[in-house]
C-alpha cells in the first residue's frame, strides 16, 4: 500500500509541477485564467488518485475495497501530491526572489487603475494588500495558503475515487 501511495503520490505531484509552470509560462497576469488553469491542472494530476486506488483495489485487495481503505489510499496519494505542491511553489518563490506578491499587487492596480477605481478603493487596497504580503512573508503561514489552494480538490477526488471504486461492479478487474 505505502509503495503505491508514493509511486502514485510523486506521479500526481510531479504531473502537478509541470503543468503549473506550463501554466505560469504560458498565463503572465495572475488572474482568472490562471485560476482556471491551476485548478484544472490539479484535476488533471490529482485524477492520478483514482488511478492509484484503482490498482491498489484490483492488484492488492482482489479487486474488491471498502469506502474508508480506498479513501485511505486516496488520502495518502493526495497528501504526497500536496507536499510537491507546495515545496514546488516555494521553489518557484525562491526562484524568483520571492517577488510573486509584489507583481500580483502592481497587477491588480494596473487594472484597478484602468478599469476608472477610485483613490480611495485604490488605498484600500494597497493597505490590505501590504498585510497580506506581511503575513504571506511568513514561511509556515504561506505554506498553509498554498496548501488551502490544492486542498478542495485534494479532498474531493480521493472522497469521489472510494465512492466509485467500493462497487466492485464498477471497472472490474481484467484477469
Amino acid at each position: 500500500m505505502q509503495r503505491i501511495i508514493l509511486v502514485y503520490g510523486a506521479i500526481a505531484g510531479t504531473i502537478e509541477l509541470a503543468l503549473l509552470a506550463l501554466s505560469m509560462g504560458l498565463v503572465g497576469e495572475h488572474g482568472n485564467m490562471g485560476m482556471v488553469l491551476g485548478y484544472l491542472s490539479m484535476l488533471i494530476a490529482l485524477s492520478l488518485i483514482f488511478v492509484g486506488v484503482k490498482r491498489f483495489r484490483d492488484e492488492q485487495q482482489g479487486g474488491a475495497i471498502r469506502f474508508w481503505k480506498a479513501l485511505g489510499v486516496g488520502l495518502g496519494i493526495s497528501a504526497i501530491a500536496c507536499a510537491f505542491y507546495v515545496l514546488g511553489w516555494e521553489a518557484y518563490l525562491w526562484s524568483t526572489d520571492y517577488s510573486f506578491m509584489a507583481k500580483f499587487t502592481a497587477s491588480q492596480l494596473d487594472k484597478m487603475q484602468a478599469a476608472g477605481a477610485s483613490a480611495a478603493d485604490i488605498a484600500k487596497f494597497k493597505a490590505d494588500m501590504a498585510g497580506y504580503a506581511e503575513m504571506y512573508a511568513q514561511p509556515l503561514t504561506r505554506m498553509l495558503v498554498t496548501l488551502s489552494e490544492i486542498a478542495p480538490v485534494a479532498l474531493l477526488v480521493p472522497l469521489i475515487s472510494a465512492a466509485l471504486l467500493r462497487n466492485p461492479r464498477f471497472m472490474p478487474a481484467r484477469v
